[in-house]
């Protein structure tokens, strides 16, 4: 039996309790019922206020809703499910027995994560947000499991420094936090969809997915989450590196500088706003451009005007004479030193040197023992090193021992000095040149990136009208459906035509029929819901995606639709023209078999309405096209 298995059977892993189990229970018989679960959710106060807190901050600009039945429909019983199941476990773990794990700073970070996920599933509707909300408050409980499962045992790794916590885990532990957080978002009923890009989130490109495939796009949101909650627990040190990150990680959705910025302080708003319903503390961080011009300005100047960082070791007196006087004139001020090996090193650690000039005779830690030591270091790999050495005849292979850069044999002179120095700081000019360019190379992949997102959102936008176009309305309509039968909510589309416009080209020109649809394709954006899609399907035909809407919100909307464009008054040269539309509309029926049988209904109710005279709507349900 596995550990996984194991863990299972003997239970104890974080779990839901209260209305969220009773609403876990309640979606898994087939004949669940909004009302049923709403009753349920009504019992308790608090879950009740954050899933309308939700349900709103979702949908800003909606109508707001004030009942819980209203807030369930809004998010869908998927969403509630798994909302209620993540705000339990943050009631539950407030606290525990584990005194090395910090439950307060967990959940912090946790929620700052959920909110993140929240709004770039908005900005890039790969998932529902509402979903995505709730995968991001769950995406780290295998760090919650494993310091309930074993509160002493994981205090004791926790004080351990690891770069590979994972493996610390598995050999400790025989389970590591990843594969409990997959176990706990399965039995929780998190869809395999959502649930594989969390568990793989950590390290996005090891996970296998396809380019560009669904999986692939969410584990690469979700690590951009975590980078964004890491930022407002990183100390002021460590903020120049995240903050780089996001902004390159920003490109990628085709965000410049400005918007990043935007999106960033966005999310920590919302962020501070749910801390005070959940009761979790949220840090106070700077504006986002704050925080870019002190990355920015933590980078030291120009890498090639400046002088290198020098060090030099020695603790004969007489040698100690000759270098500092050599050094400090070749460098114009006081070169820091050291006098032994173990100094030397600790210096090193410290201020990380470009150039290190050491004599090999050194008490202890000899030269050549530094040598090795500075070049295991990731940094140390890039120093220069000078070795100054006795008259050895086994110098030069000491020096490819411990992969020195040079070194000179007694006696040391002051003017072959300066000339091996002139030598190890052309060396820092060009390394310093090549991270320059490496600095720009990244940059321009960042630029590249955003101008490739740029070309993408133009491959799916209509020029004219600024609305989605026929190609991108398509792939709305297939995710929705697929939402729509996953979670059995309602569904509708409109098809909508302008009546006799090759009519208004012909009398007054292409250039007042392109204002008639960019006049047009404005009110029906603005009568439309936020959560709805609408797109130019090409000529002067538009489409309608009205998700979680039935067909008599969806028909009243049509109807207020078309008497806003009737009443719209479009001014040419010295006179004004109005238009109609005629609107087809159709509902997801459980016999379609696909979406393209939908657009073909509400097409056929489209054409029904042309022929009874235009500017009215027509309904297709149930195989006939009704009057609307």
């Amino acid at each position: 039996m596995t550990a996984i298995e194991q863990l299972r059977l003997n239970g104890g892993l974080p779990s839901p309790k209260g209305v969220a189990l009773a609403i876990m229970r309640i979606c898994r018989r087939d004949d669940a019922s909004l009302d049923e679960i709403a009753r349920v959710v009504q019992t308790d106060p608090v879950t009740s206020s954050r899933l309308l807190h939700m349900a709103n901050a979702a949908h800003s600009g909606g109508r707001p809703v004030a009942s819980i039945p209203d807030a369930i429909m809004r998010l869908g019983l998927e969403a509630v499910r798994q909302l209620a199941m993540g705000f339990s476990l943050v009631d539950q773990y407030r606290e525990g027995a584990c005194k090395g794990f910090d439950y307060t700073a967990f959940w912090s970070h946790s929620l700052l994560m959920a909110v993140a996920m929240q709004e770039l599933g908005k900005l890039t509707r790969v998932a529902s947000p509402d979903e995505l909300f709730a995968c991001g408050l769950m995406a780290r409980i295998g760090y919650l499991a494993l310091a309930t499962l074993y509160p002493d045992d994981y205090s004791r790794l926790l004080q351990v420094r690891s770069d590979n916590m994972l493996a610390l885990e598995r050999e400790h532990l025989h389970v590591d936090h990843n594969q409990l957080t997959g176990l706990l978002l399965a039995d929780c009923g998190i869809p395999k969809a959502l649930a594989e890009p969390v568990q793989w989130h950590e390290a996005p490109d090891a996970s296998g997915f396809v380019d560009g495939s669904r999986p692939h796009k969410l584990v690469h949101l979700f690590y951009q989450a975590r980078r964004l909650a890491d930022l407002a627990s990183a100390t002021a040190d460590d903020r120049a590196g995240t903050v780089s990150e996001l902004m390159l990680l920003g490109g990628k959705l085709g965000l410049d500088a400005g918007q990043t910025g935007e999106l960033v302080d966005q999310i920590l708003a919302r962020w501070r706003d749910w801390s005070s319903l959940l009761q979790v503390p949220a840090a106070t961080l700077p504006p986002f451009a704050d925080l870019v011009s002190g990355a920015a300005g933590a980078g030291g100047g120009d890498p090639l005007s400046a002088m290198p960082r020098v060090l030099w070791v020695a603790h004969d007196p007489a040698m100690r004479a000759l270098l500092a006087k050599t050094l400090d004139d070749l460098f114009g001020a006081q070169v820091p030193s050291a006098q032994s090996g173990e100094q030397g090193l600790a210096m090193a650690l410290r201020a990380m040197p470009q150039i290190v000039v050491v004599d090999a005779r050194l008490p202890a830690m000899d030269g050549w023992a530094l040598c090795r030591a500075l070049r295991a270091t990731a940094w140390g790999q890039s120093i220069y090193l000078l070795v100054l050495n006795g008259a050895d005849a086994t110098a030069a292979q000491q020096t490819l021992d411990c992969h020195a850069n040079d070194y000179l044999t007694a006696p040391v002179l002051a003017g072959m000095l300066q000339i091996r120095l002139t030598a190890a700081m052309q060396y820092v000019k060009l390394l310093n040149q090549w991270e320059q360019d490496r600095a720009q190379l990244k940059q321009f992949s960042a630029e590249l990136a955003i101008s490739n997102r740029k070309l993408e959102r133009f491959a799916l936008t209509d020029l004219l009208t600024g609305l989605q176009n026929r190609r991108a309305g398509m792939d709305s309509l297939s995710q929705a459906w697929g939402a729509s039968i996953r979670s059995g909510a309602p569904m509708t589309v409109m098809m909508i035509d302008i009546d006799s416009f090759k009519d208004v080209n012909d009398t007054w020109g292409h250039a007042t029929g392109d204002q008639v649809l960019i006049d047009v394709a404005a009110v029906i954006r603005a009568s439309a819901r936020k959560e709805d899609s609408v797109c130019r399907m090409g000529g002067e035909e538009f489409f309608v995606l009205c998700r979680d809407a039935d067909v008599e919100a969806t028909l009243h909307a049509a109807e207020r639709l078309r008497e806003k464009v009737a009443s719209l008054k479009i001014r040419v040269e010295n006179a004004q023209i109005t238009v109609t539309i005629s609107i087809g509309l159709a509902a997801r029926e459980a016999d379609m078999t696909d979406p393209g049988v939908l657009v073909n209904a509400a097409d056929k109710a489209l054409y029904a309405s042309k022929r009874e005279g235009r500017n009215r709507t027509s309904l297709f349900r149930h195989g006939e096209v009704l009057p609307g």
